[in-house]
């Protein structure tokens, strides 16, 4: 079985968020599952396409509108990252060195999509799956099925993956002339509410679509930014698929950037010299639970929610805990975290921006990892926090509802709390105090978590019988 990835992100070449690491992580599994996974994504001029070799495997060009567009399909030749990478060249839109914000971002991933149609044109044999992720590649299953062009690779399924809906990837009808001919009642399918909606085109157009979590497929007929009826009508070919996580990258027990590796035997000892490590580098006190928070500042985060809150945990807690965010996004929130330095010197610490390094290494060293999140799709966070003995407190929502139990349940292993605001984080990280005093139950608690098996292997497996059941 051939299954072609699309997707504007890939770890390690190019990441912001969960997307990155999910298309960094499945093909890989799913090649060492018998598949053969291609990786095709936009060319970026960062750090990984300097480093490495490639070579030209396609050159053409497509048509945009009124401009013929010059583009190269480039593919890494070792083949390093356990699948097919390939990258798609095109000067002046895909060939730059950031991978959103860009004015002409629409132009810039119609541009890749129509361009890896055209060389998937060409492809001697055609794949036996063409999985799209996000709204970045949500054109193509359209274009497959309803481009005049494109017609005979109509029989090739396209599934899409919805990593967040809350993206959609609108613009406006007069740049509908960027696509090329179809049969004009499929207006109907680009549209919804008046722009052109690729994430509602292909919901409409592909064969499936998943979700990354079983909890986010039925949050998305109640909120995804007024698609919630279109989620509604198609929920027959809906699935949810909870991501996994890369244990070659992330395992406490082989994980570079430790400072001490660890397993579950050696848990306790493990965690305490990574602590250690992060108490020195931060101006912590080793004796107090350090709570983390690690993602981006934005409200859907619940980032919007933090200097309230952890002002008060330590004024009212009377410094019996440790706090240290990781993350960027909004400057206003960024500035009210950076303010509190001054206040609560010895009990807090921000780090604006994002460090994969240190993100390892908080793991390791904290002893709690908050998620506050509004919207959750999946989360990864909670599963690297588990994979590390580092407990979860977490909002219940999408995956976090889906991979987090909470410590009074049976078997349970983390805090959880359904209600979003000040209150409810205050009372949950309190709880988190209180328990950190029990150290035989934190322990238990440590080893409950490592014990879960939530890496691809699980994920790679259901979407491979997805995919079979398309045949």
């Amino acid at each position: 079985m051939v299954v072609i990835h699309l997707s504007a992100e890939c770890y390690p070449l190019a990441k912001v968020g969960g997307l990155g690491d999910v298309v960094g992580a499945l093909p890989k599994y799913q090649q060492e599952l018998g598949v053969t996974a291609i990786v095709v994504t936009p060319y970026y001029d960062r750090k990984f396409a300097r480093d490495n070799e490639f070579e030209v495997v396609y050159e053409s060009e497509v048509r945009m509108g009124d401009k013929n567009l010059p583009f190269q399909v480039l593919k890494e030749t070792t083949d390093k990252l356990g699948f097919h990478l390939h990258m798609i060249r095109i000067p002046g839109l895909l060939d730059r060195s950031e991978i959103y914000s860009y004015p002409d971002e629409t132009e810039q991933f119609i541009a890749f999509q129509l361009a890896f149609l055209e060389w998937l044109l060409k492809f001697k044999d055609n794949p036996d799956i063409v999985h799209c992720h996000d709204h970045h590649t949500a054109l193509v299953p359209y274009l497959m099925s309803h481009g005049f062009k494109y017609r005979f690779l109509s029989t090739i399924p396209a599934i899409l993956t919805i990593h967040n809906g809350q993206y959609q990837g609108w613009f406006g009808w007069d740049k509908f002339h960027y696509l090329p001919e179809t049969d004009p009642w499929t207006r109907g399918v680009l549209d919804w509410g008046g722009a052109i909606n690729p994430l509602a085109a292909a919901v409409k157009s592909c064969w499936k679509y998943t979700t990354v979590s079983p909890s986010y497929l039925e949050e998305l007929k109640e909120s995804s930014k007024g698609l919630e009826t279109l989620f509604v009508q198609e929920e027959k070919k809906g699935s949810g698929i909870l991501n996994g996580i890369d244990t070659d990258v992330w395992n406490p027990v082989t994980d570079p950037l430790l400072t001490l590796n660890y397993s579950l035997d050696n848990v306790t000892k493990g965690k305490q010299e990574n602590k250690r490590a992060l108490c020195k580098e931060f101006g912590f006190t080793l004796s107090k639970p350090l709570i983390a928070f690690i993602g981006r500042l934005v409200d859907e985060k619940g980032a919007d929610l933090l200097p309230a809150a952890i002002e008060q945990i330590l004024s009212v807690a009377k410094s019996k805990a440790s706090i240290l965010v990781l993350g960027s996004g909004n400057p206003a929130i960024e500035d009210q975290l950076a303010q509190l330095k001054e206040t609560y010197k010895k009990d807090y610490n921000v780090y604006i921006g994002y460090d994969e390094a240190l993100s390892h290494r908080i793991y390791a060293g904290a002893d709690f990892l908050l998620m506050p999140s509004r919207v959750e799709p999946c989360g990864l966070n909670q599963l690297y926090a588990m994979k590390y003995g580092t407990i979860p407190i977490v909002r219940s929502t999408g995956g976090l509802k889906d991979s987090v139990i909470d410590a009074a349940e049976p078997e349970g292993y983390g805090i959880c709390f359904p209600e979003l605001d000040v209150d409810s984080i205050v009372a949950s990280v309190t709880r988190a105090v209180d328990l950190y005093a029990n150290t035989s139950n934190v322990r238990l608690l440590r080893k409950r978590m490592m014990l879960l098996d939530f890496s691809w292997n699980r994920s790679a497996n259901q979407y491979i019988d997805l995919y079979n059941s398309l045949k």
